[in-house]
């Protein structure tokens, strides 16, 4: 299996640290610009990531990459109430992830603007209802949808996105499994 992907995505993390006790290969792209860029285009035509190689298949999204694996490695699917959390945690992620883009592209996203003001309050209110799970311990076990809540709150510390003070039960999930098998290699803060 190729898992490609970026070392800095929170989608491709959560995706690496659930293969972490398996064997793939991390292909690491820069998927903005140059050569990797061509690389990621030729593969994917939705340019995004991550994206998983296996067996002459090639399967797009984090969401259907865990669904492909789920069934080749008969993992335990999904219930619905997990399927919820994931989908809160992917809010967040595609929040910041386009709050991130504006203000590279020099755009002001503290302005008063539709979007970015949907988005902000996105983020509010999904972290809200993380915090609540979290402080009642619903992501106690290491399973998926803890690692893709890892992969986020620990990418937006590193991208300094979100003032996170106001969730102690969030800061201190990432704490508690900060020694889990393929967190050291996944940082972001590697790249």
């Amino acid at each position: 299996m190729k898992l490609y992907g970026s070392q800095t995505s929170p989608y491709v993390r959560r995706i690496r640290l659930l293969l972490a006790s398996r064997p793939y290969e991390f292909i690491n792209l820069n998927i903005f610009a140059g050569p990797d860029r061509e690389i990621l285009a030729s593969i994917n035509p939705t340019l995004r990531i991550p994206m998983l190689e296996d067996d002459a298949q090639v399967i797009f999204d984090s969401g259907v990459i865990f669904r492909y694996l789920s069934a080749k490695l008969a993992l335990t699917a999904l219930n619905w109430y997990q399927e919820n959390q994931l989908i809160v945690i992917n809010a967040v992620s595609d929040s910041l992830v386009m709050l991130l883009q504006c203000n590279r592209s020099g755009m002001d996203t503290a302005e008063d603007k539709l979007f970015f003001n949907l988005q902000r309050e996105r983020v509010a209110t999904s972290l809200y209802v993380l915090e609540q799970q979290a402080a009642n311990a619903e992501f106690a076990k290491w399973d998926y949808v803890a690692m893709a809540l890892y992969s986020l709150i620990d990418w937006t510390l590193f991208r300094e996105l979100v003032e996170l003070d106001d969730y102690p039960a969030l800061l201190q999930f990432v704490a508690d499994n900060a020694k889990q098998n393929g967190i050291t290699q996944t940082d972001p803060r590697l790249s």
